[in-house]
């Protein structure tokens, strides 16, 4: 057969279009269909290309017409033929079309372009859903700079800096070197010590910046919503927790019934120190050493591991009431008599006594070779350690100086005339004023730029140290805070009104309560997977262990979606309440 040449097409719009029949009009326009979902792989594609031998010779002669047909006129023919079609063809239609039109960028975009495209992904569950799409998503969300990014806005990246991509070897001389401080005790380790501390910070598996953010994602997780508690009577008679300490190896605490008690990190008894004859009132851990004082005004220096006493360090004439250390070898006491001294814990003997305050010495900090005090009698002073003498006095508060921080620039000091004062710690210089409690202000801690007090008014003030101004007022108790502490992200402040609660550093926003409320919060002190609070419940000195490390069993599988976020109260209900003095000062007074 000769082939012809192909017929002209006739638009909707031509004469030819008056001729089609009445039936086959189209009525009013079909409204759109619903989007078909992209092909999954069970899905066949319907695929009419070719021809079979049993289909009808119309069909083929069609395919083949239109197959001969310019771009111009297969458009034509199809605006016709979908002219034609009523709501049930144009949605088959649009089903036919739509996977066709569909471009998969993990296909088609180089691997630059889609990293820089899950960069900016903040969600987890995101990522891990996307990983699930097919092979190719998989491999690319699987890359480590998506999980590396999330690292970054999530805060996690202070610690992932230092030790990713080390061998294991390579971490714990790093751990080794930064000679960590751990709520304030400074640590050094030995290399077994040092591998120790690597399983409990840097869990074995994490070698990546993804399984690094899911181990530290499930750690916050259980901070806000989960953990475990253990809780316990830690001693048959009754005493007020003086001083509380969460070491590496140790969990020790001070009563004023002269004990000192001595658990391991799950909360297991394993001694109590006796040798003071009065209560304990400051004590110090450093490794294995620990160095305490209180009414009976000794200074004693323990062997932790043998629960021995290594030296009685004699010298002051009343209550030792604060303790530090500067090295593993030097440690600097406070006390009523007005003085401190600094005592040589190898040779047992004390190298100076510091005289200045006209009134009992109530707190302390040391940066380097300095140590700052603050005293009763309103001042605070600045002294050289190596030197054992005073630098300069640093005056300007009304009333007693009861707490004190000191960070190597700055020097933070708060007060019961209810403010806290800002120094300069290079001339004496009064920096800021900050004004905002109401009552004694007790408890203080800086880090870098950040500043958190709390006060015997209730309430917890975030500062900005760049500024001098505040950031946060939070209605945290009803009655003294007697314990606060935070890090890069949370704050945990203990109340006398029984409660313990968690704040998000950021936001100001309270995260959870933890555990149900006691009789009075004594101490509270926490680490990265870990808090421990002392308080007084039923009548009996009780410690409830809080654990957030997460579960053996992975709560988080590689490729499935992590757990939802919870959610967080806007705001503590609670109003602020106004009281004059803390508990602790009310009970604080010289044994005989």
């Amino acid at each position: 057969m000769s082939r012809t040449a192909p017929r002209s097409i006739h638009t909707p719009t031509s004469p030819l279009s008056s001729s089609i029949p009445h039936s086959l009009l189209p009525s009013a326009p079909a409204s759109p269909p619903t989007p078909a979902p992209s092909p999954s792989p069970t899905q066949q594609d319907l695929d009419w290309s070719q021809a079979k031998e049993y289909e009808d010779p119309q069909f083929r002669a069609i395919r083949t017409l239109f197959k001969d047909l310019s771009t111009d006129e297969r458009k034509r023919l199809l605006g016709e033929v979908l002219n034609m079609c009523d709501t049930n063809l144009l949605s088959f239609v649009k089903d036919f079309v739509t996977p066709r039109l569909q471009k998969d960028p993990m296909m088609v975009l180089p691997d630059e372009l889609i990293l820089r495209v899950l960069e900016h992904f903040d969600d987890p569950a995101t990522l891990t859903r996307a990983s699930q799409v097919s092979k190719r998503w998989n491999a690319m969300v699987d890359d480590d700079m998506a999980w590396k990014s999330l690292c970054e806005k999530y805060g996690y990246e202070t610690i992932s800096k230092k030790f990713l991509g080390l061998s294991a070897q390579k971490r714990c001389e790093q751990f080794h070197k930064a000679e960590l401080q751990v709520n304030g005790c400074q640590e050094t380790m030995n290399p077994d010590e040092a591998v120790k501390f690597l399983k409990d910070v840097w869990p074995e598996g994490v070698e990546d910046y993804q399984s690094f953010f899911k181990q530290r994602y499930m750690v916050e997780t259980a901070w806000r919503s989960g953990g475990h508690c253990d809780s316990r009577q830690i001693t048959p008679d009754q005493g007020v927790v003086t001083s509380l300490h969460l070491t590496m190896k140790y969990i020790i605490v001070a009563l004023d019934n002269a004990k000192i008690h001595v658990f391991d990190v799950l909360g297991n008894h394993l001694k109590t120190l006796t040798g003071h004859v009065m209560g304990v009132w400051a004590m110090v851990p450093w490794g294995d050493l620990l160095v305490s004082g209180g009414c009976d005004r000794d200074v004693r220096v323990w062997n932790l591991n043998s629960g021995t006493a290594v030296h009685v360090l004699r010298g002051h004439t009343s209550t030792v009431r604060c303790l530090k250390m500067s090295d593993a070898d030097t440690a600097i006491s406070g006390s009523r008599d007005t003085t401190l001294r600094i005592w040589d814990l190898k040779k047992g003997i004390c190298k100076h006594v510091l005289v200045g305050h006209q009134a009992s010495v109530r707190c302390l900090d040391i940066h380097g070779d300095l140590v700052v005090s603050g005293s009763y009698d309103t001042t605070a002073r600045i002294w050289s350690i190596s030197e054992g003498r005073c630098l300069r006095t640093l005056t300007g508060h009304f009333s007693q100086i009861y707490a004190i921080a000191f960070d190597g620039k700055k020097i933070a000091t708060g007060s019961l005339d209810t403010s806290v004062r800002i120094w300069d710690p290079t001339d004496g210089r009064n920096l800021a004023v900050l004004q905002g409690h109401t009552s004694l202000v007790g408890q203080l801690q800086m880090r870098e730029d950040v500043l958190v007090t709390g006060g015997s008014d209730g309430s917890v003030r975030v500062w900005s140290l760049a500024d001098n101004q505040p950031i946060h007022r939070l209605a945290a108790h009803d009655n003294s805070v007697t314990s606060l502490q935070f890090d890069h992200t949370r704050i945990v402040s203990g109340g006398s009104d029984g409660r313990v609660k968690v704040w998000d550093l950021k936001t100001g926003l309270l995260v959870r309560e933890l555990g149900s409320p006691a009789e009075a919060v004594w101490r509270v002190v926490f680490e990265e997977e870990k808090a421990v609070v002392m308080a007084s419940r039923g009548g009996r000195t009780i410690m409830e262990v809080w654990s957030f490390s997460p579960n053996a069993e992975p709560a988080w599988p590689r490729g499935q979606p992590p757990p939802p976020p919870p959610i967080i109260s806007a705001r503590d209900s609670r109003s602020e309440a106004e009281v004059d003095v803390t508990m602790t000062d009310a009970t604080d007074a010289d044994g005989p």
